[in-house]
């Protein structure tokens, strides 16, 4: 199911009803703890919409405690704590730099979705993996030998990226195939674990 969470409630909620800025490490910190309470709340598997559009400033720790460490849980080359996807929303272009900053540092990526409903993956991915999530983006929904065909890959070379893809939690696996995340495709239905 598609969850919101608004960041400026989370920190309004966690340090004070009338800031709006994120700065400092410990308020990142106390606003990651809020929003992994609310995760906790929605189950084991579940795509979440992270909120900025009522946060003024974001600054690089901030940025770190709650869009990497946040993502850092989620994300693994091997068995991720839980499947809990991440779109983020209301991004601003001061956000941003920050956000680009933390992403490289820990070799992370997210998708972020403009007003206008575009989808865009953000960090640090290789050419392969971008071009394989932006035909999945594209056709709404793929498998394997949709990203084989279209890119040139072997069947077996296209599972293995669409597979990275889906660890890096920017792929929702989903009836026998991959649906980007941030495309009108991506199920708002509760999600089956064996789907």
């Amino acid at each position: 199911m598609i969850n919101h969470i608004d960041v400026s409630s989370m920190l309004r909620k966690s340090v004070c009803e009338l800031y709006s800025n994120l700065v400092t490490r410990p308020t990142g910190a106390a606003v990651r703890c809020e929003i992994e309470q609310e995760l906790d709340r929605i189950g084991d598997r579940a795509l979440t919409v992270i909120d900025f559009s009522h946060v003024g400033l974001l600054d690089f720790s901030c940025a770190d405690e709650i869009v990497a460490k946040l993502l850092l849980q989620y994300v693994s080359t091997d068995a991720p704590r839980r499947e809990v996807y991440f779109l983020f929303r209301g991004i601003s272009e001061s956000h941003m730099e920050a956000i680009e900053a933390v992403l490289e540092r820990h070799r992370l990526a997210l998708v972020t979705q403009h007003t206008d409903g575009r989808s865009r993956l953000v960090g640090i991915i290789d050419l392969e993996e971008r071009r394989a999530w932006e035909i999945i983006s594209q056709l709404g929904a793929g498998a394997s030998s949709d990203v084989a065909d279209a890119i040139g890959l072997s069947r077996d070379d296209a599972e293995r990226t669409l597979d990275k893809l889906w660890r890096r939690r920017l792929l929702i696996r989903h009836d026998n195939g991959y649906v980007a995340v941030g495309s009108a495709s991506a199920p708002s239905e509760p999600m089956r674990l064996d789907a």
